[in-house]
């Protein structure tokens, strides 16, 4: 492996760690109802949570793309 293809693997490693660290911080956001009081909940943030859900579809569907295990799903969707 050359110096070039080994500096590219080891900055995919360090994303993947950032990448980690963040959704395990939405993760505990998440469990905490993402800071806000249950109580206080308004349309609002439920439309926040919307936007939200929209571009995490759109992330996953940017690896979904890339991987075969995607056409086996998409395929039993339609079944």
């Amino acid at each position: 492996m050359n110096a070039n293809k080994q500096t590219a693997l080891a900055a995919y490693f360090d994303r993947t760690a950032v990448i980690r660290d963040k959704l395990e911080c939405l993760q505990a956001l998440a469990d905490n109802h993402f800071n806000h009081n249950p109580d206080s909940i308004d349309w609002g943030h439920v439309g926040d949570l919307g936007r939200v859900d929209t571009a995490l579809d759109e992330l996953l569907a940017t690896f979904a793309a890339q991987t075969p295990s995607a056409d086996r799903s998409a395929e039993e969707e339609m079944e």
